[in-house]
């Protein structure tokens, strides 16, 4: 059996991930991300293509859910991106009536210049990491991330 947490480690936890979050969402970070990457694209639509690259095909509400924005927001601002020609919308295939949002070939070439600045960010932060290091940061990350995506108090 695991030991479990302490309250100080948990707190630790806690006041990292605040943080994170926080430089996460300046809209400096976006802007330099965007610049960096040499693209001119508004930054309240940046973070919205790069999910709809990452976890599309994907329906709008569940995009609004995880951005914690506005349904209607996010569907205005979907609808810049498909006007833009980065995304498109189309149909589920579950329910015809239902359309998730897709990347579109130009939009998945944005998003792979985006992330090229992104890499190069990070290189400048982990400069002093060793590789096992960023490797165990990787893991620890993504087994974190599975299991608040799955944890029972999140479902409704």
């Amino acid at each position: 059996m695991h030991n479990t947490p302490t309250s100080t480690l948990l707190r630790e936890l806690h006041g990292a991930l605040i943080d994170i979050v926080s430089v996460m969402n300046r809209p400096q970070r976006d802007e330099a991300m965007v610049r960096e990457a040499g693209i001119a694209l508004d930054r309240a639509l940046f973070p919205l293509l790069v999910m709809v690259e990452r976890l599309g095909p994907i329906g709008i509400v569940d995009l609004a859910d995880r951005v914690g924005r506005d349904y209607t927001t996010v569907s205005r601002q979907i609808t810049k991106l498909e006007g833009l020609g980065f995304v498109e919308r189309r149909p589920t295939a579950a329910d015809g009536r239902v359309r998730e949002a897709v990347v579109t070939a130009s939009g998945k070439a944005l998003t792979d210049r985006i992330d090229m600045a992104r890499e190069g960010m990070a290189r400048t932060i982990f400069a002093d990491w060793t590789d096992q290091d960023v490797a165990d940061l990787a893991r620890l990350m993504r087994r974190f991330a599975d299991a608040v995506q799955h944890d029972p108090a999140e479902q409704g």
